[in-house]
Parts: structure tokens; C-alpha cells; sequence
């Protein structure tokens, strides 16, 4: 490492390296394919208090490879994408100028509970507008989070009205605000991550829906493991440097291996017969609409080009179908049955293959889900 580098790393906030995390695989897995495929919809973590959830996303975002950007652009523009540009820098770019670009970390943005509209999705200064004739935006936090991660802490306490607002910004890519007839849209393309704890409230089955997938997370049993957990976190508080170290060589290949899924997603297949299998799961649970269909399928392409392949497996399709569809089903609230353990029996049906014992001794728990490195 230079010495600019490590100046650098020193200035920053000292994170939990992502790789040092024990156990919670099911949401690891579901963060990781999230930025392999920004377009999965973002992920819901429900789980209970001081189960890592904050830290988790913290040190994704940490490890994630820098970005180019326009230097000194509100929104983070890309230089090259023109769904990722705001409109000043296409029209620059258009009139042939020569555009600065910088690398830049990507940008983890936390929505405070108490966030305003306008402090979400900027303001337009109609007093300046009018006396100066500029269409004078001040840019919220979505501009700050294009081509980063949202974290949204509590999202199930959240107004539902800024709730929907991020969903359709994260879903179709754009922030448009609008104030005494002017009209202002900027780039808003981001990895939306809400969490919460089931026990202060559900979010609205519609709201719930629009998020790509779903990660269960419970408080680690086995005391071995509550064991390492604490003893890595004291050892990273007493002296963070040299637990970064430790973990330095496995963070530079988990962030090489993202980088490479990355440029072999468009490569990926998924064979006709699985698809309409996948289709055929969804509508047994009763899914109203398309979209667990299509994360599912997107969802599916990321774990084979994770795992460095351009075809598509019935196991893939198994480690991510209860993450897209568990929060999708009707709630029956006679039923006892895991929604889960419902998913996973109607996958292993119509795909003819068994239920793992683990499976069915966790019915009611949960399913786990592997993630090989």
C-alpha cells in the first residue's frame, strides 16, 4: 500500500471488514447479488435488535471497488452511461467539452427516521428561479446515493409516502421534482437496503413487494459462535489496523470477485424449461404479479456469474427463490407453517428434487442458505 493510500484508508472511517462477519449467510448472500445486479430491486432485512444488520452494509459498501465519476457532479455521474449522467453533464458531453473524471469510493447514504420529502428528494429555489431565470436545485439525499446504497434503518417506521418515493426511485432509476410548474430530474439509480425488527411492525404487503428480495436474520444460538462473534468485535475495537490486515487479502478477492460477476452477468443464460418452471413455483404459492418471476430469474443469473458461470442451475435457482419470494406469498395468519419452508417445499415439487433434512428440521425457523466463496 502507497503512503497516499494508506493516508488515505486512515482518514476514512475505519469499518468491520465485510469478509470478518460470522454467520447471518442468508443476508450476506442477498446484499452480495444485490450489487452484482443492482437491478434485482434492493433488499428487506427483518431481524432482531443487535444482529449486525447496520454493520453488515456498512462494510459491503466498504468493500465495493472505487467508481469513476464527473468530478464535482451532485450526482455522482457516470462519465461514459447516459442513464447514470445527470442532463447538464449529457448536454456537456454533447457539445463535445472535455468532461474531468475522478475515482470515487461508492457511497453508502443513511436515511435519518425523521427525513422530510425535500430533504429525500432535493428543492428547487423558486425565489432564485424566477429573480435569476436558473433552475436552482438543491439536491437531497437520492442524488447523493446514485450509484451507491440507500440504507434505510427502521424502514417499517418509516412515513409509507417516502417509503413508496424511494421504491420508485430505486425501480425506475430517476428523481423527478417538481415545484410552481418547474420540473427538475437527476439520476437516482441505487441499491435500496431497508431493515427492521418484525416485533415494531410489518411494512404494507404493497410496499413490501416492491422490494427485490427478502433476508430473514435471527440472533446466532451456539454459544461457540456468540463466542467468536464478541471476541472479533473487542479485537477490532482495540486496535483496528491490525484486524484489517488479517482480513486485507480476503477483501481484495471478495472485491475482485464482484468486479468479475459484474462483467460476466450479460453473459449468463438461463435455460427455457427452468424458467417456466420458476413461473410455475410462483403460481402455485398464489404470487400476484410478475415480479418474483423476474427477480427470481435475475436473482438466479447473479449467484452463476458469483460463482464464475454462464449457466443457470436448479440449485442456484433453490439458494435464491426463498429470498425473492418468501415476503410475496398471503399471509394466512392461521398458518403455522415458515413461509420459507412453504417456498422451498414447492420449489423441491416442481423441480422433483428432495427437501435437505436441514430444511425440514427448520421448518418454522427459517431456510438457510449456503453462500460458497
Amino acid at each position: 500500500m502507497s503512503p497516499t493510500a494508506q493516508a488515505t484508508a486512515a482518514a476514512r472511517r475505519v469499518v468491520f471488514p465485510f469478509t470478518a462477519i460470522v454467520g447471518q449467510e442468508e443476508m450476506k448472500l442477498a446484499l452480495l447479488l444485490n450489487v452484482i445486479d443492482p437491478k434485482i430491486g434492493g433488499v428487506m432485512i427483518m431481524g432482531d435488535r443487535g444482529t449486525g444488520k447496520s454493520t453488515t452494509i456498512r462494510a459491503l459498501a466498504d468493500l465495493l471497488p472505487e467508481i469513476p465519476v464527473v468530478a464535482n457532479d451532485p450526482f455522482n455521474s457516470d462519465p461514459s452511461d447516459p442513464d447514470l449522467m445527470s442532463d447538464e453533464v449529457r448536454q456537456q458531453l454533447q457539445q463535445g467539452a472535455d468532461i474531468p473524471v475522478v475515482p470515487k469510493k461508492v457511497q453508502m447514504v443513511d436515511l435519518p427516521l425523521g427525513a422530510t420529502e425535500d430533504r429525500v428528494c432535493g428543492t428547487i429555489d423558486i425565489e432564485k428561479a424566477l429573480s435569476e431565470g436558473v433552475k436552482a436545485f438543491e439536491p437531497g439525499l437520492l442524488a447523493k446515493a446514485n450509484r451507491g446504497i440507500l440504507y434505510v434503518d427502521e424502514v417499517n417506521l418509516l412515513d409509507d409516502h417516502l417509503v413508496d418515493v424511494l421504491l420508485d426511485s430505486a425501480a425506475s432509476g430517476w428523481n423527478t421534482v417538481e415545484r410552481e410548474g418547474i420540473s427538475i430530474r437527476h439520476p437516482a439509480r441505487f441499491v435500496l437496503v431497508g431493515s427492521g425488527n418484525p416485533e415494531e411492525g410489518e411494512l404494507r404487503p404493497q410496499l413490501l413487494d416492491r422490494f427485490g428480495m427478502h433476508a430473514e436474520i435471527r440472533t446466532v444460538k451456539e454459544p461457540a459462535l456468540r463466542v467468536q462473534i464478541v471476541e472479533q468485535r473487542s479485537e477490532f475495537d482495540q486496535n483496528p489496523p491490525v484486524f484489517l490486515e488479517q482480513y486485507q487479502s480476503q477483501q481484495e478477492e471478495l472485491q475482485q470477485k464482484i468486479i468479475n460477476a459484474q462483467k460476466l452477468l450479460p453473459s449468463v443464460t438461463i435455460d427455457y424449461d427452468l424458467r417456466v418452471k420458476i413461473s410455475e413455483v410462483c403460481s402455485e404459492l398464489d404470487v400476484d404479479g410478475l415480479r418474483g418471476d423476474i427477480v427470481t430469474n435475475r436473482a438466479a443469473k447473479a449467484i452463476a456469474a458469483y460463482e464464475e458461470r454462464t449457466e443457470v442451475t436448479i440449485d442456484d435457482i433453490r439458494r435464491v427463490m426463498t429470498l425473492c419470494l418468501r415476503h410475496r406469498l398471503r399471509k394466512d395468519p392461521l398458518e403455522s407453517i415458515d413461509s420459507g419452508y412453504k417456498v422451498q417445499k414447492t420449489f423441491s415439487r416442481v423441480f422433483g428434487v428432495e427437501l435437505s433434512e436441514e430444511t425440514t428440521q427448520q421448518n418454522g425457523t427459517g431456510q438457510k442458505i449456503g453462500l460458497r466463496n
